[in-house]
Formats: structure tokens, sequence, C-alpha cells
């Protein structure tokens, strides 16, 4: 069944795979990222979560409400744990210094994983993907894998305000 499932993986994935691996790496790695692009990465991850949504289950009000709550749910956890710690603004270049962190690579390997799972559930045609409780948890399970990046990201822009708690400006 292994071998059925790799061989009618479209050949997309791998490519994308290896992407989501070297970025992951580079994320380890101490880096300054620019006010402009803070955001790009939580867009994507995010935009992939509604797109898979929909493409799984369809545009259900019920699925809709648990992602836009499991993305709520992750930057709430951010910015109460205040994560990533260590980030600091320079207000001249307009630049953040964030330190580096396997936690992003093993997020996009988790949201790499859950991703392929629900199509091989999917494709296959596995009695649990009709279920209500199946939609349901995968809609939340998006929504926080999803809202990880973007909650990493408001912890990253507050470290910009000057009313930011911990934040080295």
């Amino acid at each position: 069944m292994l071998i059925e499932i790799i061989t009618n993986t479209p050949l997309w994935v791998w490519p994308l795979l290896l992407f989501l691996l070297y970025r992951g790496y580079q994320q380890s790695q101490d880096r300054t990222i620019g006010l402009s692009k803070l955001g790009i990465i939580p867009a994507i991850f995010l935009f992939l979560g509604l797109y898979g949504l929909i493409n799984a289950f369809g545009a259900e009000p019920v699925s809709f409400t648990l992602w836009s709550l499991g993305i709520g749910l992750a930057v709430l956890l951010h910015l109460k744990l205040e994560l990533p710690r260590g980030v600091c603004f320079s207000p001249q270049d307009q630049t953040f210094h964030v330190p580096g962190s396997w936690l992003p690579l093993a997020l996009m390997l988790t949201i790499f994983c859950a991703k392929f799972a629900v199509g091989v559930i999917i494709g296959m045609q596995l009695p649990i993907a009709d279920t209500a409780a199946f939609a349901a948890t995968v809609s939340l399970v998006y929504g926080l894998l999803g809202g990880m990046f973007l909650g990493r990201a408001v912890v990253i822009w507050r470290a910009s305000q000057p009313t930011s708690h911990g934040a080295n400006t």
C-alpha cells in the first residue's frame, strides 16, 4: 500500500518537500527580516490551509469557523508565550534580527505531513473522509498550523512597537 501511495503522489510534491526542508533549515539560522517581508510566509501557509480546506470539504461555514478558531488560538499562544524570543528591531533599517530556531522547520514538516495524510485519506476514499468529525478536526488543525506562522509574525512585528514587552529596540 505504501508503494501505491508514493507512486500515486503527484511529482510536484517531492520538490515542494525539498523546498520546505531548505526553507526550514534557513529558519534555523539567525537572520534579518525586512518589515515588508514579515507577512509572506504566514500568508502562504494560511492560503494553503484555506485552499486545502476548500478543496477537501468545500466552502462550509463550520469548516471556516473552526479554521479561524485555530488561527486565533495559535496567535494567542504565540502572544502569551512571546515566541519567538530574542527578536530585535532596527528602526534605521526597518529590519528585525530573529534568532534561529528549528521550530519553523518542524512546523513546515508537520503541515506537509498533515496535508499529505489528508490527501491520502481523501484520495483512497476512506470512510472517515466523509465524516463531520474528520472535516472538523482537519479544519481546526489547518487553522492551528497556519496560525502558528501568523502568531510568530505578530510577535516579531510587536518588537517594532515602542510598547512591546520584552523586545529590544
